[in-house]
Protein backbone atom coordinates (compact mmCIF):
# COMPACT_ATOMS: atom_id res chain seq x y z
CA UNK A 1 0.00 0.00 0.00
CA UNK A 2 1.03 3.35 -1.22
CA UNK A 3 1.01 6.11 1.18
CA UNK A 4 -1.57 7.55 -1.15
CA UNK A 5 -3.75 4.71 -0.99
CA UNK A 6 -3.42 4.69 2.94
CA UNK A 7 -4.46 8.11 2.60
CA UNK A 8 -7.22 7.79 0.37
CA UNK A 9 -8.72 4.62 2.79
CA UNK A 10 -8.53 6.88 6.59
CA UNK A 11 -10.10 9.73 4.12
CA UNK A 12 -13.18 7.30 3.13
CA UNK A 13 -13.75 5.80 6.36
CA UNK A 14 -13.90 8.88 8.25
CA UNK A 15 -11.15 9.06 9.94
CA UNK A 16 -9.31 12.21 8.09
CA UNK A 17 -7.04 14.07 10.30
CA UNK A 18 -4.58 17.06 8.50
CA UNK A 19 -1.95 14.11 8.10
CA UNK A 20 -4.10 12.87 5.72
CA UNK A 21 -4.03 16.06 3.70
CA UNK A 22 -2.48 14.37 0.11
CA UNK A 23 0.43 16.40 -1.54
CA UNK A 24 0.77 16.06 -5.68
CA UNK A 25 3.13 17.32 -7.89
CA UNK A 26 2.06 17.94 -11.26
CA UNK A 27 5.11 17.17 -13.66
CA UNK A 28 3.46 16.61 -17.10
CA UNK A 29 3.21 19.83 -18.40
CA UNK A 30 5.11 18.47 -21.02
CA UNK A 31 1.80 17.46 -22.47
CA UNK A 32 0.89 21.17 -22.45
CA UNK A 33 3.24 24.27 -22.67
CA UNK A 34 5.55 21.42 -23.47
CA UNK A 35 9.79 22.81 -23.39
CA UNK A 36 8.70 26.09 -21.29
CA UNK A 37 6.83 23.88 -18.21
CA UNK A 38 10.78 22.37 -17.49
CA UNK A 39 11.10 25.71 -15.58
CA UNK A 40 13.33 27.96 -15.63
CA UNK A 41 17.13 27.00 -15.19
CA UNK A 42 17.71 29.96 -12.18
CA UNK A 43 21.28 31.81 -11.48
CA UNK A 44 21.88 31.98 -7.67
CA UNK A 45 21.13 35.79 -8.31
CA UNK A 46 17.77 34.98 -9.04
CA UNK A 47 18.28 36.01 -13.05
CA UNK A 48 16.55 33.71 -15.73
CA UNK A 49 19.43 31.97 -18.14
CA UNK A 50 17.28 29.64 -20.10
CA UNK A 51 14.71 26.45 -19.94
CA UNK A 52 15.43 23.35 -18.16
CA UNK A 53 16.80 20.25 -20.28
CA UNK A 54 14.45 17.42 -19.95
CA UNK A 55 17.51 15.76 -18.07
CA UNK A 56 17.65 18.28 -15.42
CA UNK A 57 13.92 18.03 -15.88
CA UNK A 58 14.03 14.57 -15.18
CA UNK A 59 16.73 15.21 -12.19
CA UNK A 60 14.11 17.70 -10.42
CA UNK A 61 11.75 15.15 -10.55
CA UNK A 62 13.70 12.28 -8.76
CA UNK A 63 14.85 14.68 -6.30
CA UNK A 64 11.40 15.26 -5.06
CA UNK A 65 10.42 11.54 -5.04
CA UNK A 66 13.73 11.19 -3.24
CA UNK A 67 12.22 13.99 -0.97
CA UNK A 68 9.54 11.71 0.07
CA UNK A 69 6.80 13.99 0.40
CA UNK A 70 4.78 14.61 -2.13
CA UNK A 71 2.29 11.42 -1.94
CA UNK A 72 1.55 11.23 -5.92
CA UNK A 73 3.60 12.58 -8.69
CA UNK A 74 2.48 13.22 -12.08
CA UNK A 75 3.91 12.55 -15.14
CA UNK A 76 3.43 11.90 -19.00
CA UNK A 77 3.89 8.06 -20.08
CA UNK A 78 7.01 8.79 -21.56
CA UNK A 79 9.06 10.53 -18.67
CA UNK A 80 7.87 8.25 -16.26
CA UNK A 81 9.01 5.19 -18.79
CA UNK A 82 12.16 6.17 -18.05
CA UNK A 83 12.19 7.41 -13.99
CA UNK A 84 10.75 4.17 -13.63
CA UNK A 85 13.54 2.33 -15.33
CA UNK A 86 15.65 4.06 -13.57
CA UNK A 87 14.48 2.34 -10.47
CA UNK A 88 12.82 5.73 -8.81
CA UNK A 89 9.96 4.34 -7.71
CA UNK A 90 11.20 1.15 -6.76
CA UNK A 91 10.41 0.74 -2.93
CA UNK A 92 8.56 4.67 -2.81
CA UNK A 93 5.81 5.58 -0.75
CA UNK A 94 5.40 8.17 -3.72
CA UNK A 95 3.04 6.76 -6.20
CA UNK A 96 3.48 7.47 -9.61
CA UNK A 97 0.79 8.49 -12.28
CA UNK A 98 0.10 9.64 -15.54
CA UNK A 99 -1.97 12.11 -17.66
CA UNK A 100 -4.05 10.16 -19.36
CA UNK A 101 -5.09 12.29 -21.78
CA UNK A 102 -4.83 15.40 -23.31
CA UNK A 103 -7.08 17.79 -24.65
CA UNK A 104 -7.26 20.81 -26.38
CA UNK A 105 -7.68 23.44 -24.10
CA UNK A 106 -3.91 22.28 -22.27
CA UNK A 107 -1.96 22.65 -25.80
CA UNK A 108 -0.47 25.93 -24.86
CA UNK A 109 2.44 26.17 -27.28
CA UNK A 110 3.89 29.36 -27.73
CA UNK A 111 2.15 31.10 -30.34
CA UNK A 112 -0.63 28.98 -30.11
CA UNK A 113 -4.93 29.75 -30.41
CA UNK A 114 -5.45 26.53 -29.24
CA UNK A 115 -6.87 27.49 -25.79
CA UNK A 116 -8.79 30.03 -26.78
CA UNK A 117 -11.09 27.67 -28.62
CA UNK A 118 -13.84 25.39 -26.87
CA UNK A 119 -11.69 22.57 -25.34
CA UNK A 120 -11.87 18.98 -27.55
CA UNK A 121 -11.35 15.38 -25.89
CA UNK A 122 -7.62 14.11 -27.33
CA UNK A 123 -5.64 11.15 -25.83
CA UNK A 124 -2.07 10.05 -26.83
CA UNK A 125 -1.58 7.64 -24.10
CA UNK A 126 -2.45 4.04 -24.15
CA UNK A 127 -3.55 2.62 -21.37
CA UNK A 128 -2.68 -0.93 -21.76
CA UNK A 129 1.01 -0.11 -22.28
CA UNK A 130 1.58 2.67 -19.73
CA UNK A 131 -0.21 0.31 -17.35
CA UNK A 132 3.26 -1.49 -17.22
CA UNK A 133 4.42 1.13 -14.93
CA UNK A 134 1.61 2.56 -12.94
CA UNK A 135 -2.56 2.21 -12.55
CA UNK A 136 -3.31 5.61 -11.84
CA UNK A 137 -3.86 8.66 -13.91
CA UNK A 138 -5.10 12.04 -14.69
CA UNK A 139 -8.26 12.22 -16.58
CA UNK A 140 -9.10 16.30 -17.58
CA UNK A 141 -12.39 17.83 -19.10
CA UNK A 142 -13.61 21.26 -19.46
CA UNK A 143 -17.16 22.54 -19.68
CA UNK A 144 -18.06 25.24 -21.97
CA UNK A 145 -21.94 25.38 -21.94
CA UNK A 146 -21.67 24.84 -25.83
CA UNK A 147 -23.74 21.84 -26.22
CA UNK A 148 -21.88 20.42 -28.85
CA UNK A 149 -18.45 20.97 -27.59
CA UNK A 150 -19.79 19.58 -24.54
CA UNK A 151 -21.29 16.80 -25.71
CA UNK A 152 -18.06 15.57 -27.45
CA UNK A 153 -16.21 16.13 -24.38
CA UNK A 154 -18.47 13.75 -22.48
CA UNK A 155 -18.30 11.21 -25.31
CA UNK A 156 -14.68 11.01 -25.06
CA UNK A 157 -14.94 10.75 -21.19
CA UNK A 158 -16.86 7.88 -21.31
CA UNK A 159 -14.51 6.20 -23.80
CA UNK A 160 -11.76 6.79 -21.46
CA UNK A 161 -13.94 5.22 -18.58
CA UNK A 162 -14.37 1.78 -20.34
CA UNK A 163 -10.55 1.53 -21.49
CA UNK A 164 -9.97 2.40 -17.92
CA UNK A 165 -12.61 -0.69 -16.79
CA UNK A 166 -10.65 -3.09 -19.36
CA UNK A 167 -7.14 -2.57 -18.06
CA UNK A 168 -7.88 -2.24 -14.48
CA UNK A 169 -6.70 1.39 -14.65
CA UNK A 170 -8.03 3.97 -11.37
CA UNK A 171 -7.76 7.74 -12.37
CA UNK A 172 -8.53 10.66 -11.07
CA UNK A 173 -11.11 13.63 -12.61
CA UNK A 174 -9.72 16.74 -13.01
CA UNK A 175 -12.41 19.41 -14.20
CA UNK A 176 -11.38 22.60 -15.27
CA UNK A 177 -13.04 26.04 -15.60
CA UNK A 178 -14.51 27.59 -18.70
CA UNK A 179 -11.74 28.18 -21.02
CA UNK A 180 -14.08 29.98 -22.99
CA UNK A 181 -16.57 33.06 -22.85
CA UNK A 182 -20.32 30.74 -21.57
CA UNK A 183 -22.35 33.47 -21.47
CA UNK A 184 -22.89 32.45 -17.61
CA UNK A 185 -22.70 35.34 -14.89
CA UNK A 186 -19.21 34.83 -13.12
CA UNK A 187 -21.07 34.29 -9.58
CA UNK A 188 -22.75 31.42 -11.38
CA UNK A 189 -19.97 29.89 -12.99
CA UNK A 190 -18.55 27.86 -9.96
CA UNK A 191 -22.24 26.25 -9.30
CA UNK A 192 -22.10 25.66 -12.98
CA UNK A 193 -19.14 23.46 -12.49
CA UNK A 194 -20.19 21.73 -9.54
CA UNK A 195 -23.15 20.98 -11.08
CA UNK A 196 -21.37 19.48 -13.86
CA UNK A 197 -19.07 16.92 -11.85
CA UNK A 198 -21.94 16.19 -10.23
CA UNK A 199 -24.49 15.49 -13.12
CA UNK A 200 -21.66 13.80 -14.96
CA UNK A 201 -20.41 11.54 -12.18
CA UNK A 202 -24.67 10.36 -11.35
CA UNK A 203 -24.90 8.06 -14.09
CA UNK A 204 -21.34 5.93 -13.47
CA UNK A 205 -21.60 3.13 -11.01
CA UNK A 206 -18.44 3.40 -7.92
CA UNK A 207 -16.66 1.18 -9.56
CA UNK A 208 -15.97 3.24 -12.73
CA UNK A 209 -16.19 6.48 -10.42
CA UNK A 210 -12.64 8.85 -10.13
CA UNK A 211 -10.70 8.48 -7.07
CA UNK A 212 -10.54 11.88 -6.38
CA UNK A 213 -11.46 15.11 -7.82
CA UNK A 214 -9.22 18.05 -8.93
CA UNK A 215 -10.89 21.31 -9.31
CA UNK A 216 -9.85 25.27 -9.21
CA UNK A 217 -10.59 26.81 -6.05
CA UNK A 218 -13.06 29.06 -6.88
CA UNK A 219 -14.01 29.87 -3.47
CA UNK A 220 -15.28 28.65 0.26
CA UNK A 221 -19.03 28.75 -0.76
CA UNK A 222 -18.61 26.63 -4.28
CA UNK A 223 -15.82 24.00 -2.30
CA UNK A 224 -17.86 23.37 0.59
CA UNK A 225 -20.96 23.13 -1.88
CA UNK A 226 -19.21 20.14 -3.41
CA UNK A 227 -17.43 18.66 -0.97
CA UNK A 228 -20.38 18.54 1.78
CA UNK A 229 -22.57 17.14 -1.24
CA UNK A 230 -21.13 14.19 -0.96
CA UNK A 231 -18.77 12.63 1.49
CA UNK A 232 -17.77 9.60 -0.62
CA UNK A 233 -16.56 12.05 -2.90
CA UNK A 234 -12.80 13.41 -2.31
CA UNK A 235 -12.60 16.80 -3.71
CA UNK A 236 -8.67 18.70 -4.68
CA UNK A 237 -7.77 21.46 -6.03
CA UNK A 238 -5.33 22.16 -8.63
CA UNK A 239 -2.44 25.35 -8.38
CA UNK A 240 -3.07 27.53 -11.28
CA UNK A 241 -0.19 30.14 -12.12
CA UNK A 242 2.87 29.98 -10.22
CA UNK A 243 2.22 33.26 -7.83
CA UNK A 244 3.65 34.19 -4.96
CA UNK A 245 4.72 32.22 -2.08
CA UNK A 246 1.96 33.32 -0.10
CA UNK A 247 -0.38 32.52 -2.86
CA UNK A 248 1.04 28.82 -2.89
CA UNK A 249 0.55 28.38 1.24
CA UNK A 250 -2.57 30.35 1.28
CA UNK A 251 -4.11 28.07 -0.97
CA UNK A 252 -2.75 24.84 0.78
CA UNK A 253 -4.09 26.11 3.91
CA UNK A 254 -7.78 27.92 2.67
CA UNK A 255 -8.71 24.51 0.57
CA UNK A 256 -8.27 22.07 3.42
CA UNK A 257 -9.97 24.57 5.87
CA UNK A 258 -13.07 24.53 3.49
CA UNK A 259 -13.44 20.60 2.64
CA UNK A 260 -10.43 20.34 0.08
CA UNK A 261 -8.20 17.15 1.06
CA UNK A 262 -6.31 16.99 -1.57
CA UNK A 263 -3.94 19.62 -3.43
CA UNK A 264 -2.25 18.67 -7.04
CA UNK A 265 0.55 21.46 -7.70
CA UNK A 266 2.34 22.40 -11.23
CA UNK A 267 4.02 25.74 -11.65
CA UNK A 268 3.69 26.65 -7.78
CA UNK A 269 6.13 24.01 -7.30
CA UNK A 270 8.36 24.04 -10.75
CA UNK A 271 8.65 27.59 -10.80
CA UNK A 272 10.06 27.82 -7.31
CA UNK A 273 13.37 29.18 -6.98
CA UNK A 274 14.00 26.18 -4.67
CA UNK A 275 10.81 23.05 -5.71
CA UNK A 276 12.19 20.88 -2.32
CA UNK A 277 12.15 23.76 0.49
CA UNK A 278 8.44 24.48 -1.50
CA UNK A 279 7.33 21.23 -0.89
CA UNK A 280 8.41 20.57 2.39
CA UNK A 281 7.01 23.98 3.90
CA UNK A 282 3.71 23.00 2.29
CA UNK A 283 3.39 20.23 4.00
CA UNK A 284 3.76 21.76 7.10
CA UNK A 285 0.85 24.24 6.55
CA UNK A 286 -0.94 20.93 5.17
CA UNK A 287 -0.43 19.52 8.37
CA UNK A 288 -1.30 22.81 10.77
CA UNK A 289 2.06 23.33 11.62
CA UNK A 290 3.13 26.73 10.61
CA UNK A 291 0.46 29.18 9.24
CA UNK A 292 0.45 30.57 5.70
CA UNK A 293 2.84 33.97 6.53
CA UNK A 294 4.92 31.76 9.13
CA UNK A 295 5.65 29.50 6.24
CA UNK A 296 6.55 32.58 3.57
CA UNK A 297 8.91 33.93 5.86
CA UNK A 298 10.73 30.60 6.76
CA UNK A 299 10.66 29.77 3.38
CA UNK A 300 12.72 33.17 2.59
CA UNK A 301 14.92 32.03 5.60
CA UNK A 302 16.03 29.00 3.65
CA UNK A 303 16.75 30.89 0.24
CA UNK A 304 19.14 33.13 2.09
CA UNK A 305 20.74 30.28 4.07
CA UNK A 306 21.71 28.27 0.31
CA UNK A 307 22.57 31.63 -1.37
CA UNK A 308 19.56 31.77 -3.80
CA UNK A 309 18.18 35.11 -4.47
CA UNK A 310 14.37 35.16 -4.27
CA UNK A 311 11.98 36.32 -7.17
CA UNK A 312 10.46 38.68 -5.02
CA UNK A 313 11.37 40.70 -1.79
CA UNK A 314 9.50 39.41 1.28
CA UNK A 315 7.57 42.22 1.36
CA UNK A 316 5.54 41.32 -2.12
CA UNK A 317 6.20 37.62 -1.95
CA UNK A 318 4.07 37.61 1.42
CA UNK A 319 0.87 39.18 -0.40
CA UNK A 320 -1.14 36.97 -1.53
CA UNK A 321 -2.23 38.35 -5.16
CA UNK A 322 -4.84 35.60 -5.95
CA UNK A 323 -8.27 37.34 -6.07
CA UNK A 324 -10.10 33.84 -5.15
CA UNK A 325 -8.23 33.55 -2.23
CA UNK A 326 -7.87 37.65 -1.24
CA UNK A 327 -11.99 38.00 -1.14
CA UNK A 328 -12.43 34.57 1.26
Amino acid sequence: MTRLDAKLASIQSGTYTRSDFIIADAKDGDMGPSIRSCGPKLELDGSFSRYRSRPEFLDQVTAVVKQDIVDIMLLSASNLEVLAARGVFAGSRVQPAIRANDATDIWGCRGAGYTQKPSRAYRTASLSVTRRHTDLGLYSITFNNDLDADYASLTGFLDFVADADKNGFRYFLEVFNPNVETGIPPDVQPHYVNDCIIRTLAGLTRAQRPQFLKIPFNGPKALEELASFDPSLIVGVLGGGAGTARDTFELIYQAEKYGARLALFGRKINLAEDPLEMVRLMRAVADGDILPEEAVKAYHGALRSKGQRPLRVLDHDIVATEKVLMNA
